[in-house]
């Protein structure tokens, strides 16, 4: 199947981003000039800019300084993306509970490593602060929200972008279904604890443990995943 007219523009849009040609922050021609210049309508145009802004190729604006300018895609924005992606696999069965744990360990072991060796004095104080003294004390979707920080941080910390936008959307889909369980003190009491014992080895600056101790965290999650798992989504 030929591509749609839209597609053509995006694409060769894209390529201009991609060589250079078209330097983030440059505005683009307005879309009369562009329809001209790739003979395609309005509407074909706007397709193709919505797709390229729905890749973070591009940003538009409102106003007087209104238009369309080139940007380039952030960690977070590609990591969201693939986080859409991955959803919509998982809620089909395209993708199992076993692959997303494996792939989880494969990342964020590693991680978790290197975040020992690179972190900064900055990243460790964000570690800290992405654990609650006292978790019990606070709502469901904060103790769920502080572990999501607890582990992008140790991502970020990690000092490779690659692996951060890997492992961010894996651990999005399953942090989604773990917070539809019912699950009680014990189990945000041992969360957390184990969180400052990985702290504390990224914080020595040791590499072994701080491995060690993700992998030991992520068996501890398994059999909670597996019960979320089998609940109706």
């Amino acid at each position: 199947m030929s591509p749609k007219q839209y597609e053509q523009v995006a694409a060769e849009l894209r390529a201009r981003v991609v060589d250079g040609t078209l330097q983030p922050g440059t505005r683009l021609p307005n879309e009369e000039v562009l329809a001209r210049e790739f003979g395609v309508s309005r509407a074909t145009l706007r397709e193709a800019l919505r797709s390229l802004a729905a890749q973070s190729l591009i940003r538009t604006a409102k106003g007087a300084g209104g238009g369309s300018y080139v940007t380039l895609p952030n960690a977070d924005g590609i990591a969201g993306l693939l986080h859409s992606s991955l959803s919509l696999m998982t809620d089909a069965d395209g993708v199992t509970l076993d692959e997303l744990l494996e792939a989880r360990e494969l990342l964020e072991v590693p991680a978790a490593r290197l975040a020992a060796l690179r972190r900064s004095e900055e990243e460790l104080e964000r570690l800290r602060e992405a654990i609650p003294d006292e978790p019990l004390k606070l709502e469901i979707d904060r103790q769920f929200a502080y572990n999501q920080d607890f582990h992008h941080v140790v991502l970020r910390s990690c000092g490779n972008t690659l692996l951060s936008i890997a492992a961010q959307p894996v651990f999005a889909v399953l942090q989604r279904n773990l917070a539809r369980s019912k699950l009680g003190p014990r189990f945000h009491r041992a969360l957390n604890d184990q969180h400052r014992t990985i702290a504390a080895s990224i914080e020595a600056g040791d590499a072994d443990a701080a491995g060690g101790e993700m992998r030991e965290h992520l068996a501890f999650l398994r059999p909670y995943y597996e019960r979320a798992w089998r609940l109706p989504r």
